[in-house]
């Protein structure tokens, strides 16, 4: 960061009259302060052994500098004074500090158990002079009328509603630590509370050098990034220094800067997001497993950023980028030019993810491609439901599933793919994803369980030719695939297999898994497939020649299931399945009778 930081340790005394001024504030991120009684008790004690509390992170702010957020003060500061330093990381810290060691309000904070209260905080003399004392046991927290009650209200265990009852308790009221004035008065009275007796004004000088000199002499180490820092340095840094548990993300920057304009994007992506749940859902009770569920609030933005970045592109201007750069630079006016034409095309995505048969966020292959989707069929509108153009978006799609092109780090993608793929649908050369993605035919065996985004590909395509439920001849459409709770799962059942001690690196793979409606799973049990089918038959009144249909409609042959012919089988699915791939890919699948397939599979591909 060269000159533009710098780092030192700070009284904070001098932080917390700041604060209470107004000159060091807080960038509106709309995070509630939530640190609880024990946890605030924790903070002070550590301040009064002095301890280490952590380093705050400041940036200084002017209207005109590079970061322009809209602010707030501490929770009980008067703020008189526009800001001129903003605390990024320290908020919760400096808010237990101001409120229970500066401000003379009762403190807002909760319970373990997450009930809302309000608190004073005391240091009790005795304990704090007793050596065998944790110090977080001296001090004490009461209700807002300082008086604690114990048998439901009914009896007093200690009032402190007065400086009489203060002193006459040894309870020093830590909101005037640093009131130097408040400070003398209280000892003035708690000295001649006890007639000024040598023991009690030698017990006091002591708790003063040793606890109240600390807590008021005490400094916090203080990086200080400068007013011409940039918007993207402010979030990686906070990202580097930030043990707080909460990371600040590009959203929340954007948001606290849009909020200087007086908009709200936080409510502005509530209501987009909701719509993008109600129209993506297969129904209103599976509005959790909707498709569009998994779009965050920050893939919005960097969708929005993609599309107008696009739209420069074009235009002449710089390349296509969505980095995190890119996405902060990001104007309010751009984000309300973009903001209604990208959640239709979000929407348009979600449309499309169900005609391939992807019908929730279970069981969508990449998330992430989510992204460049949408911009895409953003800048088509309704040229992306001609049919030539949608096949190309179609193998577009397939090629990043197979391909597994979006498991890692994805902005060049975005940006290469969409201008890519709108240069391709006006007549120019395929995009990257298409031209690189490459499926290996051995890939099949080691697609073992759903967390794999081509396991996902696999069973919607089984889907999209039109599989049918064993039993009912159903097709796996989005009308019944929530009610009749289907999922995926072995031809060859586990059991059989296991007894069988067959390899389970072939029996567990997705070449012996197809989709089945759970009721039919629960009929086929652990039987051998020549049993299951008599079982179906005569249990469900399925003729054999419409069953065999059913069968063969997910991509099995028939007689291999009738004989438990398991290697026969395994070897024809196989080449059913790739089939399934290299025509969603639009391209061949090469390598099918090298020695690995061979030694995999039990034959050739071919």
């Amino acid at each position: 960061m060269g000159s533009t930081f710098k780092s030192n340790d700070t009284p904070v005394s001098e932080i917390l009259r700041s604060i209470e001024k107004g000159i060091i504030q807080l960038p509106d991120f709309q995070r509630g302060w939530v640190w609880d009684d024990n946890r605030i008790k924790a903070l002070i004690a550590s301040i009064s052994n002095s301890y280490p509390v952590g380093a705050l992170m400041f940036l200084e702010y002017s209207e005109g500098g590079n970061v322009r957020f809209k602010y707030r003060p501490f929770t009980g500061a008067t703020a008189i004074h526009n800001p001129e330093v903003l605390v990024l990381d320290g908020q919760q810290r400096m808010t237990s500090i101001f409120n229970a060691l500066f401000s003379r309000q009762a403190v807002l904070t909760r319970t373990d158990k997450n009930k809302e209260i309000k608190r004073f905080y005391y240091l009790d003399i005795e304990r704090c002079l007793n050596s065998t004392t944790d110090r977080v046991d001296a001090i004490i927290s009461v209700p807002e009328d300082k008086i604690v009650r114990s048998n439901f209200g009914r009896d007093i265990e200690l009032d402190l509603s007065t400086r009489e009852n203060e002193c006459k308790n040894n309870m020093f009221p830590l909101n005037i630590v640093y009131d130097p004035i408040e400070a003398q008065m209280w000892m003035n009275e708690y000295q001649k509370h006890y007639n000024y007796d040598p023991i009690i004004l030698a017990k006091y000088a002591q708790f003063f050098a040793e606890i109240l000199v600390p807590i008021q002499s005490y400094k916090v180490p203080v990086i200080t990034l400068s007013k011409d820092t940039p918007k993207e340095a402010v979030c990686q840094v906070f990202e580097n220094v930030n043990t707080g548990g909460v990371s600040l993300t590009v959203f929340e920057l954007i948001t606290a800067t849009f909020a200087a304009d007086n908009f709200e994007l936080r409510k502005d992506w509530e209501k987009r997001f909701k719509k993008l749940i109600e129209k993506s859902a297969l129904s209103v009770s599976n509005q959790k497993e909707a498709i569009l569920s998994v779009v965050s609030s920050t893939d919005f933005l960097t969708a929005i950023t993609l599309l107008h970045r696009f739209y420069i592109k074009i235009n002449g201007g710089e390349a296509i980028s969505c980095k995190k750069k890119d996405v902060l630079k990001l104007s309010l006016s751009e984000y309300q030019q973009y903001s209604d034409v990208l959640t239709e095309g979000f929407i348009q995505a979600a449309s499309f993810l169900k005609e391939q048969r992807i019908f929730s966020a279970r069981d969508l292959p990449y998330s992430t491609q989510l992204i460049p989707m949408a911009v895409i069929f953003s800048i088509l509108k309704t040229r992306a439901q001609d049919s030539t153009i949608k096949e190309k978006i179609s193998t577009w799609y397939w090629c990043g599933v197979f391909g597994e092109m979006y498991g890692g780090a994805n902005e060049t993608r975005y940006a290469n793919d969409v201008g890519g793929m709108i240069d391709w649908i006006n007549g120019g050369n395929e995009p990257d994803t298409v031209q690189r993605a490459y499926f290996q035919p051995t890939r099949l065996l080691s697609l073992q369980t759903r967390l794999s985004a081509a396991y996902k590909g696999v069973m919607a395509l089984i889907l999209k030719e039109g599989c049918l439920d064993f039993i009912s001849g159903s097709a796996m459409d989005f009308t019944v695939y929530l009610d009749e709770n289907t999922d995926i799962h072995h031809i060859f059942p586990r059991a059989y297999c296991e007894a069988k001690q067959f390899n389970k690196n072939k029996w567990n793979s997705i070449v012996n898994k197809t989709p089945l409606f759970a009721r039919t799973n629960r009929i086929i049990g652990g039987n051998a497939p020549s049993e299951y089918l008599i079982k179906i038959e005569k249990s469900n009144h399925v003729d054999r020649l419409n069953l065999d249909h059913y069968i063969k409609t997910h991509k099995i042959d028939v007689n291999d299931l009738r004989n438990d012919n398991f290697d026969e089988f395994f070897i024809k699915r196989a080449k059913s399945l790739l089939g399934l791939i290299s025509e969603a890919m639009s391209k061949p699948i090469s390598n099918l009778n090298g020695e690995d397939i061979i030694a995999g599979f039990g034959g050739t591909l071919d």
